[in-house]
């Protein structure tokens, strides 16, 4: 069944990149595979997954190291010597952990469209991602190709209800997003969430879900009575300062990471980090371009 899926994603792919591709006979656009020199390989500007979960990282690194590379990267030439990243950048990351010299890779031939196009659909494929990270794989097809829900749905095997719900996380405020993408909830409860339309109550329920554990049932439960207007119980406070706290989720949503803003007369703003990856993309945002 998920071999089916694969095919037919690819094929819908193609028909969605308006520049034939060089193919294989397996209709596949790479060329054999070759072992290339790491230090040549440029990292993809379009990859649309910012976070690499370092722990994950060490264990395919120590996967690799016994058992070696079962799928090679994909990347593009550039020139005779400079490749760039298209799909496996967790490989990457892992073989270099290594201390590895070289890679395998597939050698393809694709435009700036296509590489981000591909970098997504690789994405979109993995089981590991969380829904904030899909979601956005999803608006990423949607805006570079100008497609309905339906017809995205159609040309990666999925309902266009399933579309639909994982595009609507994007509506909620940026600190629940991010305790998606942490699994401080589940997509059951932000779907529950998604239903509320005060951001403020969106957020005390998010706050009563981590402290109180609340199960994505009892949510539903909550938000039902919400929108019958005859909820009684009451809900955690936000902080006193509505103004910082808004800041502070405004910034958690730039930066796609937790900021935690201290405060009131010597302040402090902490900006959370996992890999030194995640610190390099944190840095490149403070540039004045971004800013």
């Amino acid at each position: 069944m998920a071999t089916t899926k694969k095919k037919a994603l690819g094929k819908g792919l193609q028909a969605l990149l308006s520049t034939p591709m060089m193919t294989t006979k397996n209709d596949q656009p790479y060329t054999a595979t070759q072992v290339i020199a790491i230090k040549y390989i440029q990292t993809n500007p379009f990859q649309p997954r910012k976070y690499f979960d370092p722990v994950a990282l060490q264990e395919l690194a120590v996967s690799i190291k016994t058992y070696g590379i079962i799928q090679p990267i994909t990347v593009k030439k550039i020139n005779d010597t400079q490749f760039q990243l298209i799909a496996g950048e967790r490989r990457l990351q892992a073989v270099q952990q290594l201390q590895w010299m070289t890679i395998p890779a597939y050698i393809c031939e694709a435009d700036e469209k296509q590489m981000r196009a591909m970098a997504i659909i690789e994405n979109i494929q993995r089981e590991n991602l969380n829904p904030i990270e899909i979601a956005l794989s999803y608006q990423q097809l949607v805006d570079t190709y100008g497609l309905s829900h339906e017809t995205l749905g159609k040309e990666i095997g999925k309902k266009r209800s399933t579309i639909s719900n994982f595009l609507r996380l994007l509506k909620l405020p940026p600190m629940i997003q991010v305790g998606l993408r942490d699994r401080q909830l589940t997509m059951g409860h932000a779907r529950a969430l998604i239903n509320i339309s005060s951001v403020e109550q969106q957020m005390m329920l998010f706050y009563r879900i981590v402290k109180e554990g609340l199960s994505v049932r009892k949510v539903e439960a909550i938000v039902k009575q919400l929108l019958k207007n005859s909820f009684t119980q009451p809900f955690h406070p936000l902080p006193k300062d509505t103004a910082l706290q808004t800041l502070q989720n405004r910034l958690t949503g730039f930066f796609n990471t937790k900021v935690t803003i201290s405060h009131p007369s010597k302040g402090k703003i902490a900006i959370n980090f996992q890999s030194s990856e995640e610190l390099t993309r944190i840095v490149n945002l403070l540039s004045p371009s971004n800013v």
